[in-house]
């Protein structure tokens, strides 16, 4: 048995020891928000935080986040779905294309401003250089995280 506190809500879950987060998180919560892209920890459309840290949920054990707190995309919006303001500069960014990237670009912007990389542009692309974008929308990506980077809730 697998005890994970995702998003505030406490979860037990019946699998194996070998099962990533980010399988947990999806095939077994539901919560599809977390993408898989390459499944080897080189695109982050993955990341989630873990106590606040952002993770690679392909390359983490579930049973290794037995204990912590995970936050995937999900969990960013108010209790009242009010949109974090990461999310929505990225809407009013255009941030995103196809969006398969977005959650995992999202849950790196916010860690990326929290930690207090989003000093410049250079410094944003290069704390976002782990997450790939196959549709090259990163200019709108580096304009969502510098306007987020003013909003307090964070």
């Amino acid at each position: 048995m697998i005890e994970l506190q995702v998003n505030g809500v406490r979860h037990e879950l019946s699998a194996d020891p070998r099962v990533t987060l980010l399988d947990a998180l999806r095939d077994r919560l539901g919560l599809a928000g977390t993408k898989k892209g390459c499944d080897q920890g080189q695109c982050g459309a993955c990341t989630v935080h873990v106590d606040g840290q952002r993770v690679l949920s392909c390359l983490m054990l579930a049973c290794q986040a037995a204990g912590h707190e995970v936050t995937t995309v999900e969990g960013l919006a108010g209790p009242d779905g009010s949109l974090h303001p990461v999310q929505a500069a990225f809407i009013a960014c255009d941030g995103f294309q196809c969006g398969y990237c977005t959650p995992g670009q999202i849950m790196s912007a916010v860690a990326c401003i929290r930690e207090g990389n989003a000093g410049s542009d250079a410094d944003i692309r290069e704390f976002m250089s782990g997450n790939l974008c196959r549709c090259g929308a990163y200019p709108n990506i580096v304009a969502a995280v510098r306007e987020a980077a003013g909003h307090a809730r964070l």
